[in-house]
């Protein structure tokens, strides 16, 4: 894990679903070293990540749903970077509303991915869209969350293909059994730990969604 280090580039835009449009800055992250790394999520702002990336070799572009802030510029950075793009298939509707026609490959959940001499593992995730995963890096100590958790809460279920209690499930079962001191690095936002958010659960569920 020598040199390992995580990054994050902002990146602004719009948001779009069920007729409406938001604007919104979404982080976009980088896990790696020197020589090679693996983005997270591709939001909006092709340059500003290559620029990131500078002179390294992309292993994948992992988007951790496919709500469009979060893929908007997912095929163009495979092409660019020759990197494939990984997407859990629970998102294939989402992703063909930004992306129609266009490949992804599976990402699938205990997948192990290999950076900068440990792995990053997808955990699914699922209720703030269907395909929704995070990423462990268990070595670092870091969760990046996408839009499963806030700090301060789940990500939101108000809209298609979200669904309240199944969100619930995923950060119950699936997130909170993570150390308490893990470091989490959301899609929008400032980060967290699981430690800060997991005692909240009840309080979560008892206002809704």
């Amino acid at each position: 894990m020598s040199g390992l280090r995580v990054e994050r580039v902002v990146t602004s835009g719009v948001f779009a679903l069920d007729g409406g449009t938001w604007d919104v800055d979404n982080n976009v992250w980088l896990v790696g070293d020197d020589d090679e790394v693996v983005i997270i999520d591709a939001a909006h702002d092709e340059r500003a990540i290559i620029k990131a990336v500078g002179d390294r070799n992309v292993l994948a572009v992992v988007c951790t749903h496919a709500h469009n802030d979060h893929v908007t510029v997912a095929p163009h950075l495979s092409r660019e970077l020759q990197a494939p793009v990984l997407l859990h298939p629970g998102d294939r509707e989402l992703w063909e509303m930004t992306h129609p026609g266009q490949a992804f490959e599976h990402a699938s959940d205990g997948q192990r991915l290999d950076v900068a001499g440990t792995a990053l593992e997808v955990i699914h995730t699922p209720g703030h869209s269907p395909g929704s995963v995070c990423l462990h890096l268990p070595e670092a100590g870091v969760l990046f969350t996408g839009d499963t958790l806030f700090s301060g809460g789940p990500g939101a279920t108000g809209r298609s293909f979200s669904d309240f209690p199944t969100i619930i499930g995923s950060l119950r079962d699936r997130l909170f059994t993570l150390p308490e001191e893990t470091r989490v690095h959301t899609g929008h936002g400032d980060g967290t730990t699981i430690g800060a958010e997991a005692p909240h659960l009840a309080e979560w569920i008892a206002r809704g969604h």
